[in-house]
This record gives C-alpha cells, structure tokens and sequence, in this order.
C-alpha cells in the first residue's frame, strides 16, 4: 500500500510554498525519515522527511510549484528498491556465478574487502537553501575536522546569516574527507561546504589521506599559483593585500595555503610584494615588542552586526523619533514577587520576574492606544488588531528582538516561560526567522546591565519602544512625607508622524499606574 508524502502543516502567517528541491527521484529507495524534499515559504525553508521506509513512486508537485499546507507531494510505495536496481543486481549476481566457475571469484573477494575498507560512498555536504530575503552567509564555525568520526544528522557547521545561524547537520554516518569552504568564507545558497565521506571516521580520514591534494574531487575549489595550492578564502585575502604567495608557508594538508595562513601573514607583514631579502633580519631585530607598543586588532564584522548597524541607522533617518520620560515605583510589584515567587515556581516550574508585569502591562496600554501599537507602511497606516510583543535580547553575536504573540492573552507564567526559551535558544543560535519577525512593539530592558536611563531607538517599521532601567532606591515625596523607594525611569520613545504627544505621554502613564497598582491588571481598570 502507498503511503503518501504532504506537505508540513504551515503557520498561519504562511499561506503557501514552493517546492524547492527533490533530494529523491521516482525509483530510488528512501529510509524512514530520510530528507526527500524542501519547500521554501516565505519565511523559512521546511524539511519533508519519509514517513516510511520504501521506493518512492510518484512525484504529484514538480520542483518550482506552488503547494499548500499538507497537500499530498508524492507517494512512496513498498520495496526498498527500484526495478532496475532489481535488474542490477540479478544480472550482477549472474556475472559473480560465472566468474565463481572461471575461478575467479576470490580475487573479486578480496576486491570487495579492499573497496569496503575504502571510504565508502561521497556526498557533497551543500549550505542550507537560504529564503528570499537572504542573499549570502558566512561559514561561522566547523564543529567537526577533516577525518573525525560523525553520527548521521550531527551538526558539521554553522552558518551565519544576517538573521539567524543555519546548522548543517551531517547526511550519513562517516567523516569530512575535506573542508571547501573554512571559517570565515562568504557561501551562497546551496553552495558545496565539503566533501563527506560515509564509513567509520578513522578509515575515511585514512583514506582521504591516502588520496592525492591535487585529485579533481578534492581540489575543485581550490587554484595552484606558482607552486602552492590555495583555498578560495586564502585566494581573496592575498588578492585584497596584494601579497606574494611564495612567502605565505601553507599548514593544511600537502602544504595547502589557508585563509589562517594569510592572516598571519598580513598581520606580519611578511608577504608583500616587493618587499627586500633584507626584511628578514629586520624582521627578526624588531621581534621584541617595544616597550608602551599599543596593539590593535582587527576582525570583520558579523552578518548580524552589519543588520543591526544598517536598521538602526534607517531608523533614525526615517522616523521622526522623539523619547518621553517617566518613573514608576515598583514597590507594589517588588512585594507581589516576593510574597509569591516561591508558590509562582512550584505552580509553573519558572522563575517570577519582572518582564511578565511589563508586557502585561504594555499590552493593555496597547489596547487603550491603538496609535502606539499601528506602523507605517509608505502613506498608509496599519493598525494591529492584536499585540505582538519584541523581547530584546542580547547574545554574543548581537541583539536580537523575538517576538512574543498575541500578549494579551498571555499569562504571566506564560510570557516568563517564553522569554526565558527566547533567551536560551538566542545565545545557542538556534532561533527561527519567523520567531524574530513581524510584533508590533518592542520592549528593551538595559537595566539588567546596570543603565538608569536610555533612549532606545525605534524597530521599524513598528512607531515606539519601551525602555526598561535599573531599579534604584531613592528618597521620594510620599504623603508629605520622606521615604525611600524603589524606583525605576521608563523610556518611550516614538515615531512623531504616526504618534502625537499627549498619547505617548499618556500611554507612558498608563504603563506606570498599571505597575504601580498591579490589581488594575486583574480588574482591568
């Protein structure tokens, strides 16, 4: 019986895909949860796997056509193999009888037992299929070398993009026999990353070095200048310092020129054109490092840094943005936390902070000003009919803003459990697109580092941000009286084209009485 092959259940944001690329064609044998197809939304670029071991059968959605959420793509029938697979082998068993006869079948054995210690079948290991808005990535980190054993679906590398970091995970058990693209290497969708081996790792790492530097396979990428060979990364790196490979001393395998290499080299100043055979004793006299010498460093910027950096200049120059102040006592929400933080994390099995009454808070006061929560799109204005919440979270690589959905109907437990996620999964890198797409508002919070007041800058094409501060005791006018309190300063800051003053100041205060009064939450007043 045929089992049939649908496409993933889409979120509701996606409403078709394209058919991206048949890893299978009708005939070939598939595993259980074997790659078969890709289909790329808008957003992201989804996986179909076999639902059962088996042949596949029939195609039903070519590659380029338009298909909807669990539409059927092909069917995968019974049998691990196709008809002439079938042929193959009978016709290929026919000929190892007659030789058997002739007396030759032990040589074909040993044969056999030479070609299964080999390395076994190649695969191209290829960069994930980036979606229309990202045109290039950068290979960020190889977590496996040439030669060292790998599970099937390990992480080999990972990608950088301007958005996310894209894992390349490995086809089959086995090992890399070599790496095409290294650290650092600018690749484009679908580009070749390496070439993998299946087999154990000590024996294909053997066998790849068994195998020639300068075999078509292996040195595709690569281009011999004079007599050294060199990576393509090296390759632009001399071409942009217009160095002389003959003084760059290559470590890879046979001497190989690495992008390693040249960037010593660079930072020596040993490979320049034209430089005299005297440089060496010079070299060797200015070895000391002078005394008070002021090192530098430099290092390209990331993919996200370069996002971060083009958006928030944009943001400036196209919004007319404006910040108002304000200051809340968290008094009220300080004791709530402390009376019920211990019951909060048995019920709900994570910590009770602070951003659970801010977005809470933030998604009521949208309601009550929907300008604040609209964005401009050209001459129009938009206005969400729902709160989508941006969390900023800083990682290593750079902040990033995940969205929370839907706010308002969020519990407290809820969003604290989110952000907590949001905020494992950014540092690992392992956030999808669409999770840092679309919201509607943004709140930063640089009081975890210390910052009492900001001006944060808008996310566009969203109209305001709230800024969060470090909560600092101060001495405050209560009743007439002197008393010290726990106060934090609130930040707005908004796009005057879409929002007029008195409603950002007014939404700021609607945020500080909500908080200062945390029952207005439950009786929504």
């Amino acid at each position: 019986m045929a089992t049939e092959i649908k496409a993933p259940t889409f979120p509701e944001s996606v409403a078709e895909g394209t058919v991206a690329a048949w890893h299978k064609k009708p005939g070939d044998s598939v595993e259980r949860d074997e790659l078969i197809v890709e289909i790329e939304t808008d957003k992201v670029v989804l996986e179909v796997v076999a639902p059962e071991a088996g042949t596949l059968t029939d195609v039903m959605a070519e590659e380029g056509d338009t298909v909807e959420s669990e539409q059927i793509l092909g069917k995968i029938g019974e049998g691990s193999a196709s008809s002439s697979d079938k042929k193959e082998a009978s016709s290929d068993s026919d000929e190892k009888a007659a030789k058997e006869d002739k007396g030759e079948a032990k040589e074909e054995k040993g044969d056999a037992k030479a070609s299964a210690s080999a390395s076994g079948k190649r695969h191209e290991v290829k960069a994930p299929t980036f979606p229309e808005s990202i045109q290039e990535g950068t290979v960020a980190t190889w977590h496996k070398k040439v030669g060292e054993a790998v599970k099937r679906d390990e992480v080999l590398a990972d990608i950088e993009t301007d958005k996310v970091v894209l894992e390349v995970v490995a086809p089959a058990d086995g090992a890399l026999a070599e790496i095409k693209a290294e650290e650092g290497s600018q690749v484009e969708s679908e580009a070749v990353l390496a070439v993998f081996t299946e087999g154990g790792g000590s024996e294909a790492s053997t066998a790849a070095d068994k195998e020639p530097a300068s075999s078509a396979d292996d040195g595709a990428s690569d281009e011999k200048i004079g007599d050294k060979i060199v990576a393509p990364a090296a390759r632009k790196l001399i071409a942009e310092h217009d160095l002389d490979v003959a003084k760059i001393e290559g470590t890879g395998k046979g001497g190989r020129v690495l992008k390693e290499d040249v960037q010593r080299a660079v930072k020596e100043g040993s490979a320049k054109k034209g430089a005299a055979k005297a440089a060496a004793p010079s070299k060797a006299a200015a070895a000391p490092a002078a005394e008070g010498e002021r090192a530098e460093k430099r290092v390209p910027m990331s993919r996200l840094r370069q996002t971060i950096a083009k958006r928030l200049v944009q943001a400036q120059q196209t919004a007319a943005m404006l910040t108002t102040y304000n200051e809340v006592d968290m008094g009220a929400v300080m004791s709530l936390r402390a009376q019920y933080k211990d019951t909060f994390q048995k019920a709900h099995d994570t910590k009770l902070g602070f951003m659970g009454f801010f977005v809470k808070a933030a998604s009521e006061a949208l309601k009550r000003f929907p300008d604040v929560n609209a964005s401009i799109d050209g001459t129009e204005i938009v206005y969400h009919g729902y709160q989508d919440i941006g969390v900023a979270v800083s990682t290593p690589r750079g902040l990033v803003v995940p969205v929370l959905r839907d706010t308002d109907s969020m519990k407290i437990a809820d969003v604290e459990k989110t952000i907590v996620d949001f905020g494992k999964r950014a540092r690992d890198g392992k956030l999808g697109i669409d999770e840092m797409q679309g919201g509607t508002f943004t709140i930063t919070n640089g009081g975890i580092f210390g910052s009492l007041m900001s001006t944060p800058i808008i996310n566009p094409p969203q109209t305001a941000i709230l800024g969060m501060h470090k909560i600092q005791e101060r001495p405050m006018a209560v009743n007439g009286k002197v008393e010290i309190r726990p106060m934090m300063y609130l930040a707005l800051s908004y796009d005057h084209r879409m929002i007029d003053g008195k409603d950002a100041v007014q939404f700021l205060v609607t945020i500080k009485e909500l908080l200062e009064d945390p029952a207005r939450l439950l009786l929504d007043v």
